[in-house]
């Protein structure tokens, strides 16, 4: 059962002084990940206008999907982020978010234009800061301002790199995917809002670029964000917020994740 509706998390993020709960800090990230989603499909033009409220993170005002009877679609996707938040809080799900706007070819097999990808990890003794992360630190402690910190450079890689990207086609539909960790998720486990998945075809439209925006700490999780986009698509993208290599900021421009496992 989700312990807080998807209207609960549109408040403003507000950031405790301590997580000394995995409760608080899967609030925390629950309500990251609605930022997160409803930033990209704000500034990637997927909803109108009226299908969002506006809210502020710190500093930052950001725009935040809500459900709105004009727009069956942006109901849709409230939807499944609640289905997201039963998979993250029961801990099953490994990657909870990985949308894609695609469009459907004469084969019927999906042309994915451009893939966000949001993982996560679960531990009860504190963070797994060995999760692909180029810079490891060797203790546990995490603290709340290492975690806003984070948060908030996210979300604003997150506006820097939506902005300047080209434009999406105007056929392009949006689906979500889940993966989860076989090992302790029930194998006819499936959250609200979703159904087992098909082994359907999938190619990528062009040449694909992918691109690690960044990760976001707490004493009790650890979030990642990539973006797969086409090539062609960062044509137009200002150089000086790429940087090829280990970096923390600007975006890091991945050729593959070879050496993620978990890829």
């Amino acid at each position: 059962q989700i312990n807080s509706s998807f209207s609960n998390l549109q408040s403003a993020v507000v950031f405790p002084n301590k997580i000394s709960t995995e409760q608080q800090s899967l609030m925390l990230v629950k309500r990251l990940l609605a930022v997160a989603v409803s930033c990209i499909t704000y500034l990637r033009g997927i909803f109108p206008e009226s299908a969002y409220g506006t809210r502020y993170m710190d500093d930052v005002c950001v725009k935040i999907l809500r459900e709105d009877k004009n727009c069956p679609g942006s109901t849709q996707l409230v939807k499944w982020m609640l289905g997201c938040y039963d998979a993250l809080q029961k801990k099953y799900v490994s990657l909870p978010v990985s949308f894609s706007s695609f469009k459907y070819t004469e084969t019927f097999l999906y042309t994915i234009t451009e893939c966000y990808h949001f993982k996560f990890k679960y531990t009860q003794n504190g963070p797994l800061l060995d999760f692909s992360s180029k810079n490891k630190r060797n203790d546990s402690t995490i603290t709340c301002a290492d975690t806003k910190k984070a948060s908030i450079l996210l979300i604003r890689k997150i506006y820097v790199l939506m902005q300047n990207l080209s434009p999406l086609p105007n056929d392009v539909c949006l689906t979500m995917k889940l993966f989860y960790y076989d090992e302790v998720t029930p194998s006819d486990y499936q959250p609200p809002g979703f159904k087992e998945g098909e082994c359907e075809g999938m190619i990528f439209e062009g040449e694909p670029m992918y691109l690690n925006v960044g990760e976001v700490p707490t004493p009790f999780h650890m979030l990642k964000v990539k973006v797969t986009t086409e090539k062609q698509r960062m044509e137009n993208v200002d150089k000086s917020i790429l940087k090829h290599g280990e970096t923390s900021m600007p975006l890091e421009v991945l050729r593959v994740d070879r050496d993620d496992p978990e890829e």
